[in-house]
């Protein structure tokens, strides 16, 4: 398999399935997020409400692209932390695996509504970071400026949506109060009776698109962890996209080197100069590689994860020198730069049909078990009322809104989070803060607060502990 030694073939299976389950658990511990309205408003039977959810969690990976996905990948410059030795990448990945199902299990089993973005993110983040205690460490080990990036998302999303849903509650009841059937919007659901059609209908679209765009923003997590796992393990067959022809990457190249040098070095520092210098160097390496060849796949695979390095390494070092002053680069050039780096991304940024596939299984399967848990927690525990059916449809609305743009923008978020404060929102628009149960938020936030740390260092606590092992 991949020419791989049967022993390591085996394991990169097992990191394969390690994956899947990662993503079946991502699938059960946010399911709730998706039905718990509906659930709790009588608008669908628990049955019928996790499998359309996960039917639409599923059709939400395959729809959502890779933005979010490749997002995950560059957050761990792959390139810094891979050497000759498999058994230091299978090391990478096992730890990262292990962590993150770990906390995802344990959070889930007492019922706390945990982001399975953060404990991922953690993850890779704890082995980035070890890997650059290592006294063989070369590089940077963490894509620091992507983890900005990453983290500001992960903040600023609940609080988005805890406001958000406060402001959609107020507009409500005052768009409504002289309206008859909107008084439906805030009552209490009768016991085992279904809402109005009318609401109903709204709750059921704001499900669906909620279940959509969880798969197509937490789906594409899983995307890139299986990546991350085929560009350590195997990146002979995985560092590129073999289906790009060298021709379509050659022109983008060419103005790219017309441009960086035609940069004056002697107002850069030497940092930067260094950078400039060994970007122009790498141009004119890929382009020599690339006249050699009639598309990717001819490229030999022993080769091809130093062309992925080449790629990557000149994208962030001219991403970074457009931005100095000092490179005096003119707006159009730094478009230009800009625009023609991304056309490079094409041989690096994908993901083969077959991980699409593997992830939307394993997300939609794990939607349809493991639900409850996490549903009683957020129907029950987080407002001292019942949800109503203006604060499950305005929750949802906001989650869904929020999270299709940041997938639009590449942005990992947390529908946990996303959701959880949204209904924690809307029992604030309800009846003032009075209206939290103080146990359930406290626990949220606490495992808000710790996921980031305690994966981060499990998981590179265990990385190291391979390391020395293998």
């Amino acid at each position: 398999m991949f020419e791989l030694e049967f022993s390591y073939a085996v394991l990169l299976v097992l990191c394969l399935v390690a994956a899947c389950g990662f993503e079946f658990v991502n699938g059960f511990h946010d399911t709730a997020n998706a039905v718990a309205t509906v659930i709790y408003t009588n608008s669908l039977k628990p049955w019928v409400a996790v499998i359309w959810s996960g039917f639409m969690n599923s059709l939400g990976v395959f729809l959502g692209g890779i933005t979010v996905a490749m997002g995950i990948v560059n957050l761990l410059p792959v390139e810094s932390l891979i050497d000759q030795n498999i058994a230091h990448s299978i090391s990478m990945v096992a730890a990262l695996l292990i962590s993150a199902i770990t906390w995802n299990l344990a959070t889930w089993y007492i019922g706390i509504p945990c982001s399975s973005s953060h404990t991922l993110i953690g993850s890779i983040l704890g082995v980035g970071i070890a890997y650059s205690l290592l006294p063989a460490a070369e590089g940077v080990a963490v894509n620091w400026g992507q983890a900005q990036k990453i983290g500001l998302s992960l903040l600023v999303s609940p609080l988005f949506g805890f406001t958000m849903v406060i402001i959609l509650m107020f507009l409500l009841r005052n768009l409504t109060k002289d309206n008859p059937t909107g008084d439906d919007l805030f009552k209490e659901p009768k016991k085992n009776s279904p809402p109005p059609p009318w609401i109903r209908g709204i709750l059921l679209l704001t499900c669906t698109a909620v279940s959509f765009f969880h798969g197509q923003n937490d789906g594409q997590k899983g995307v890139g962890l299986v990546m991350l796992i085929l560009i350590g393990i195997v990146p002979g067959y995985f560092a590129l996209n073999s289906h790009i022809e060298t021709a379509a990457l050659m022109d983008p190249l060419k103005k790219i080197e017309l441009i960086a040098t035609n940069i004056d070095p002697a107002p850069l520092a030497q940092p930067d100069q260094n950078k400039l210098t060994e970007s122009i160097a790498m141009n004119q390496r890929l382009q020599a590689n690339f006249l050699a060849v009639a598309d990717i796949d001819n490229i030999k695979k022993e080769d091809r994860f130093d062309v992925r390095k080449d790629l990557l390494v000149m994208n962030r070092n001219l991403s970074d020198l457009m931005k100095k002053e000092e490179a005096r680069v003119s707006e159009a050039d730094k478009k230009n730069v800009k625009d023609n780096l991304k056309k490079l991304t094409k041989a690096t940024d994908y993901a083969p049909g077959w991980v699409i596939f593997m992830i939307s299984i394993s997300l939609g399967l794990g939607t349809m078990i493991g639900w409850k848990r996490i549903v009683k927690t957020i129907g029950e525990k987080i407002g001292k009322q019942h949800l109503t059916y203006a604060q499950g449809a305005s929750a949802e609305l906001v989650a869904a809104s929020t999270i299709g743009l940041s997938s639009f923008f590449g942005w990992p978020v947390s529908t946990t989070h996303v959701l959880s404060s949204g209904i924690a929102g809307s029992m604030v628009a309800s009846k003032g803060i009075k209206n939290l149960q103080s146990e359930t938020v406290r626990n949220i936030l606490v495992a808000w607060l710790l996921t980031l740390p305690v994966v981060m260092v499990l998981s590179g606590s265990l990385f190291l502990l391979f390391r020395s092992i293998f």
